[in-house]
């Protein structure tokens, strides 16, 4: 038979446990949130992203995104850069 006491131990163990898996999972969401929501303040504009899109050269640019499989025909420069960025390990790489 099983002490009383030890199974009120374990439950609140177990409980405690649990809350905590979902306080970090919580954490985790808002943080990912937090990411993205800034990865995308930062492409909104080309002033926002300037070193990424009004400070690189767009030769090199096209060049390094068709190196990449990034296609760049009748797209804003401000797209390509933000594609590359995400293929070369930026935010949302291995995000759904």
């Amino acid at each position: 038979m099983v002490d009383k006491r030890k199974r009120e131990l374990f439950s609140k163990k177990f409980f405690l446990r649990e809350v905590g898996k979902v306080i970090s999972a919580f954490e985790s969401g808002v943080r990912e949130a937090e990411e993205k929501e800034n990865f995308e303040r930062f492409f909104d504009s080309y002033e926002s992203s300037y070193a990424l899109t009004l400070a690189y050269p767009d030769d090199i640019l096209i060049e390094t995104a068709r190196r990449e499989g990034i296609p760049t025909d009748g797209r804003e420069k401000i797209d390509i850069v933000k594609e590359l960025f995400q293929k070369r390990g930026g935010y949302g790489k291995h995000r759904p």
